[in-house]
């Protein structure tokens, strides 16, 4: 395992780090922080309060931005038998999940296009920029990028137990 001094990053280092490239993107730095804290979490999970305590957001925060979390797929809402209280927790491939929202959007997006593009007029500027809009989402689409995660993860961890063994 690294260490700081050998470049590693601690978990609430990367915590802030993960917020900041979140937030880069347009989404709240609060998500970020959230996601990025259940990336490194090692519990079965996590329980609104201590999200509150861990990174120093009001319960409001919590509340809105795991919604939203749950609601694109990247975090899951969970109850433990025998107790009231829910929590948070993210599958071990949540990347695999976010591939397979990304090719909802994808599908739903290049539909829209292929539904302008007869509205508007062909050879303008709006239409070349609709049918960009469009193959763009195709070739995205065509990349099969949930199938070739699934494919180096397999070769990925065929290496690894080929290292095991020796």
């Amino acid at each position: 395992m690294g260490t700081e001094a050998d470049g590693g990053v601690p978990p609430g280092e990367f915590v802030t780090r993960f917020a900041d490239y979140w937030s880069a993107s347009g989404a709240s730095r609060i998500e970020g922080l959230i996601a990025g804290y259940l990336l490194v979490d090692e519990s079965d999970g996590v329980r609104p309060d201590e999200l509150v305590d861990a990174l120093g957001v009001s319960r409001g925060s919590v509340s809105v931005y795991t919604r939203q979390l749950v609601d694109r797929g990247f975090v899951r809402r969970v109850r433990r038998p025998g107790d009231r209280a829910h929590y948070f927790v993210m599958d071990v491939d949540v990347w695999a999940g976010f591939l397979a929202a990304e090719q909802a959007y994808l599908e739903n997006q290049r539909r829209l296009a292929e539904q302008t593009l007869t509205t508007v007029r062909e050879g303008g500027r709006a239409w070349e920029r609709v049918r960009n809009m469009r193959d763009y989402m195709g070739w995205l689409i065509e990349a099969r990028l949930g199938e070739e995660w699934n494919r180096f993860k397999r070769e990925r961890d065929d290496r690894s137990r080929g290292e095991d063994a020796r």
